[in-house]
């Protein structure tokens, strides 16, 4: 199980799994630095401070190109590319985009090598970028995502949710929304799925069948599935892989024909520990089991303060978000939530209807998508996820160079310039005694509270 940590200049501590226990002095101040070499380090007092939540550092056992061989050769539930494969095979590899910190680079040759093995042709592979509902790739990203040969040896194209000429009707959901994927899948004779495997707040986790919905999907079935996840508070998806959502999702990409998944695990310095292959749900459930214990981390209890870094996801607002998902699993009812992030892309271009509506509850805005003031489910959806932990739960303060004070204000947060003056404002909204928690690498982590005890002092 991963276990909490702390970075103390000032004296000396312990740790166990998940809560950081003191040694001397009861009032000094802990002082805790983040992933970001910017952003000034937050002191906390020790009397305050729970814990310091991060995803486990692990040794990798093999380097990706053994671990990823290694999986091909005994691929879960389904067989080898190789048997599966035959000259005439037409291939259609998806890769997700560069907002995930998946190495295609390094996976991709391993799977390339299978299927020369069985005698497919580089004219019949072609690659796919999913990139779900993200802003398209520049040429320098695809390149760093893939490797700068690959778009020269292979025809290389990007999906992109909004580009109607390039999509396809499969079918419909249960409520007779359409199903439209990228018109390539329907191209290919056989899919392969290639991404990581992370506790996500829509799909329970990524990987898998998420690089068909969202990945290549059309603008109205990821609604639709976004907007299911948005009924759902995180502690029903968020680190789960059987939910609602995610089981809709399978027989999605199924039926767009996903066959064959290679994906990874890595651990809090994106290193690659595990890396799964083959079926898309038997190896998927395999590799969250293995992501769960990496990013997985006890909490003794509900903190009435989350300060979380949205590290590794800081594109956008969008992406940054993911460290107000973590953190409704974190903070107490009433408490308050700091988000830290640089956001270099501010809010969303992809979706403008977030900085134009800012968050809300779900009942407000329910009643925004019914009288249609709101039509994109997918802005929707994430209007409600955050809205549930800054409007709903507790208040938010963020800490963000990239977005200006003002709209932090329409959005719904207070603002600060540090993490310090975060945490005092918080102090203010709270109280001095309450109990602190700190969220390292907030865009991943899994906070798990063993007790639903209030904090002391609260």
């Amino acid at each position: 199980m991963a276990a909490a940590r702390a970075r103390d200049s000032r004296h000396e501590h312990r740790q166990t799994a998940g809560a950081i226990i003191k040694c001397g002095a009861a009032k000094r101040d802990m002082r805790i630095s983040f992933t970001y070499p910017d952003v000034p380090p937050v002191e906390i007092p020790d009397s305050n401070l729970m814990a310091v939540l991060e995803p486990a550092r692990i040794e990798p056992p093999k380097p990706v190109e053994q671990l990823a061989d290694q999986a091909l050769d005994h691929p879960v539930g389904a067989k080898p590319l190789e048997q599966q494969l035959s000259a005439g095979s037409r291939v259609l590899i998806l890769v997700d985009d560069i907002t995930r910190q998946t190495p295609a680079v390094r996976l991709l040759p391993a799977i390339l090598k299978r299927l020369q093995a069985a005698g497919c042709s580089r004219k019949n592979i072609r690659i796919l970028i999913a990139a779900g509902t993200h802003a398209r790739m520049t040429r320098e990203e695809v390149n760093k995502k893939l490797g700068p040969d690959t778009p020269n040896d292979y025809e290389v194209h990007l999906h992109h949710w909004r580009d109607e000429e390039k999509l396809r009707e499969i079918g419909a959901a249960p409520d007779g929304t359409p199903i439209r994927v990228n018109r390539m899948l329907g191209e290919a004779d056989f899919v392969i799925g290639v991404g990581q495997i992370v506790p996500h707040r829509v799909m329970g986790f990524t990987g898998g069948s998420t690089i068909v919905q969202p990945g290549v999907s059309g603008p109205e079935i990821t609604g639709y599935t976004h907007w299911q996840s948005a009924l759902f508070a995180g502690s029903e998806i968020l680190g789960i892989a059987d939910n609602p959502v995610r089981l809709e999702v399978e027989q999605i990409a199924r039926q767009a024909g996903l066959r064959f998944i290679v994906n990874v695990v890595m651990d809090a310095e994106e290193r690659v520990i595990h890396v799964v292959a083959g079926d898309p749900v038997a190896a998927h459930r395999l590799g969250a089991r293995h992501s769960r214990t990496i990013y997985g981390v006890p909490q003794p209890r509900f903190a009435d303060i989350v300060i979380a870094e949205s590290y590794p996801a800081d594109y956008d607002l969008w992406q940054a978000a993911k460290g107000i998902y973590s953190s409704e699993l974190s903070v107490a009812q009433g408490g308050v939530v700091v988000l830290v992030t640089p956001c270099p892309h501010g809010v969303s271009d992809e979706h403008p209807e977030v900085e134009d509506l800012g968050y809300h509850g779900l009942d407000e805005v329910r009643k925004m998508v019914e009288r249609k003031a709101v039509t994109d489910l997918v802005a929707a959806a994430h209007l409600v996820h955050v809205g549930r932990v800054i409007r709903d739960r507790a208040r938010g303060i963020m800490v963000s160079p990239g977005i200006r004070p003002e709209v932090q204000r329409h959005l719904g947060f207070q603002c600060a310039s540090t993490p310090q003056k975060a945490l005092e404002k918080a102090f203010e909204l709270v109280g001095r005694s309450a109990g602190v928690v700190v969220l390292r690498h907030g865009g991943d982590v899994l906070p798990l509270v063993t007790s639903t005890a209030r904090p002391q002092g609260a």
